[in-house]
């Protein structure tokens, strides 16, 4: 073999394993972009991306399936970004279920619409009716029948009544042209100008005052007379003191399931403006279910309802008002409920209802109240209506310095009473305008229940006792309870309260695109546009990994052959040139094997060799 040849193969020989090597390499790291790009659209299962290196010779496909490619990606995500904002959105579905089981009856309270004289406060109240005659006497000329009272003239009444006069004269009732009241309320009806309005005048201690005016003389007055029947009642120490039940004078007869009821399924709580009010079934001892719906298996009642020893300008309707809900919830009367009327049966009809709301990120609701920045003041379970209340409760107790009479007292606050709070009727108005404007925010902090229950109510009405059998019936109730009013017909009422039907219905919610239903989405889309899966997803993955690995290390190559700075030549006449050309080798090794190459591949003396016999004869001495 001749010495040429010899040196080639060993030559290819060596760089067979660099060669390997540097195929080894580009298997993990492309060795740039485009190759990179080329390598990808070549073996994705993405449809369409071959087509971006197949036409690289006709520049105008490639430019036709570019723009294509591109716009179909632009077009997906879009409908991804559709997706995804509906998702977010947190939809729901509405599912509405008929439940047939055994029914839980509710709580009933029931009122006497009568505000009672109670011993406590009934001589203040007395008072408080001498000076109401004669406001009602000088503004309207109007004679007010009063019962005849036992006056006692001690000295400790005389203070009394002297210290009651006086706060009742620093917030007069009025009589005016409309023209000159000022800072009427919006609200305030349209009415001739020469009309009267009637009002009472409010003042802090500053002595900036408004009147709180009125386009009725009769709202205007029971207005007037309540606002000073609440600081009587708030001047009792010891609240029990007004607890005087007379469940005997005001049930007459009671009845659930065809028997009989008893004390032990009611309680009682007094109501400034009610009267005596009794929950019936309010979880205090075993709670009623109903296992039939219909009249005969509810609750009956038979009740009172003449007015004995009653505030006349205090409360206007005769009657008894009545409430229908759920158990530890406390009776807002002001809210549901309506009046039955006297010498009527009034039946009243229930179909419970339930709603499921789903929380977290579907609603603003709240499971229990404790993520409500309000403190619950009642003793009950949360309701959106305990939240509104406790919220303007402590607003008052915050502003006003005092806590109104109606709602629960606060730990620490005393009620408002302007013997001790000379201003806080001027506060308890301005804060109540700025508590219905929402200034206050109680109704955005407050929010509703994710579970809760309602009743709709239905009533019909009839008259009773009939013609052909109230003379029998007073009689028997006369015998029985010692009914013997003289009005018979307005002095008594019954009420039935029962279930429709044996059926509830239920409100539930469930979400309406779920992660399921996204990725199920997805993929329909991504189907759609390129016909691919998941593992062309992975693939997109994977180039863009790829591509940042490429990146990463071209950067860093360049910033090595920055910093890296050639080594200094020497001249060619210096007195270390032997010394350098020793070390030249050891430091430049691949450049003396790079020389050694080019030599060993010139072909300058294989051609003055003989060729034919000579060269055979050669071999085959070999």
């Amino acid at each position: 073999m001749p010495e040429g040849e010899k040196m080639r193969q060993c030559k290819q020989e060596e760089e067979q394993p660099q060669k390997e090597e540097e195929r080894e390499g580009l298997i993990e790291f492309y060795s740039s972009y485009q190759e990179l790009f080329q390598f990808f659209c070549s073996n994705t299962t993405i449809h369409g991306a071959i087509r971006l290196v197949c036409s690289k010779k006709n520049k105008m496909k490639t430019a036709f399936w570019s723009v294509l490619f591109f716009l179909t990606f632009g077009l997906m995500y879009w409908q991804f970004g559709i997706l995804y904002r509906e998702y977010f959105s947190y939809p729901v579905n509405l599912n509405l279920n008929l439940n047939s089981d055994r029914l839980t009856f509710p709580a009933v309270t029931l009122c006497t619409l009568n505000p009672y004289r109670y011993s406590a406060i009934r001589k203040q109240l007395d008072k408080l009716d001498q000076i109401t005659h004669q406001t009602l006497l000088d503004l309207y000329d109007y004679n007010m029948s009063l019962p005849q009272r036992d006056w006692s003239t001690s000295s400790t009444q005389r203070r009394s009544s002297r210290s009651l006069l006086h706060h009742v004269q620093r917030h007069p009732l009025r009589r005016q042209k409309r023209d000159n009241l000022v800072n009427l309320p919006e609200n305030s009806p349209s009415v001739d100008k020469n009309d009267w309005k009637i009002g009472f005048v409010l003042c802090n201690e500053n002595n900036d005052c408004f009147h709180q005016a009125y386009s009725s003389g009769v709202d205007a007055v029971r207005e007037w007379y309540s606002f000073h029947y609440i600081n009587i009642l708030a001047q009792v120490p010891d609240a029990k003191a007004l607890d005087e039940s007379d469940f005997e004078n005001f049930i007459y007869a009671c009845r659930f399931n065809e028997a009989t009821c008893d004390k032990a399924n009611y309680t009682h709580f007094h109501h400034p403006l009610y009267g005596n009010c009794y929950t019936f079934n309010d979880n205090s001892s075993s709670v009623w279910t109903s296992s039939m719906p219909g009249i005969n298996n509810g609750l009956s009642l038979v009740v009172r309802t003449e007015q004995n020893d009653f505030i006349p300008l205090l409360s206007t309707v005769t009657g008894a008002r009545v409430m229908v809900h759920d158990q530890n919830e406390p009776a807002f009367m002001d809210d549901g409920g309506f009046n039955v009327r006297p010498g009527i049966e009034t039946s009243i009809s229930m179909r419970k209802e339930m709603t499921v709301r789903l929380g977290g990120s579907y609603s603003d609701c709240t499971e229990d109240g404790s993520d409500v920045p309000v403190q619950n003041l009642y003793s009950s379970r949360y309701t959106e209506q305990v939240c509104i209340r406790s919220c303007f409760q402590l607003n008052m107790v915050e502003r006003c310095g005092c806590a109104y009479y109606f709602y629960p007292l606060p730990r620490g606050a005393e009620y408002c009473d302007y013997t001790k709070h000379k201003a806080w009727g001027y506060c308890y108005y301005k804060l109540l305008a700025e508590f219905k404007a929402d200034v206050l925010g109680c109704f955005h902090k407050c929010r509703k229940p994710c579970k809760m229950t309602e009743y709709q109510l239905s009533a019909g009405y009839s008259r009773w006792p009939s013609a052909v059998s109230e003379d029998w019936v007073f009689y028997m109730l006369s015998q029985q309870n010692k009914y013997n009013i003289t009005s018979k017909r307005n002095g008594v009422a019954k009420v039935n309260i029962f279930f429709k039907e044996w059926n509830y219905k239920t409100n539930g919610e469930s979400p309406a695109f779920t992660v399921v239903t996204l990725l199920s989405q997805l993929g329909n889309q991504w189907s759609l546009w390129f016909g691919s899966s998941v593992l062309s997803v992975m693939e997109l993955a994977e180039l863009v990994l790829d591509f940042i690995a490429i990146t990463f290390i071209l950067g860093f190559r360049w910033f090595r052959s920055r910093q890296k700075l050639p080594p200094p030549i020497p001249p060619l006449n210096s007195q270390d040139n032997a010394a350098f050309q020793d070390e030249a080798p050891a430091l430049h090794a691949p450049h003396r094997f790079t020389v050694e190459a080019v030599v060993t591949t010139l072909p300058s003396y294989n051609s003055l060799e003989p060729r034919g016999p000579s060269r055979d004869g050669e071999e085959g001495h070999e």
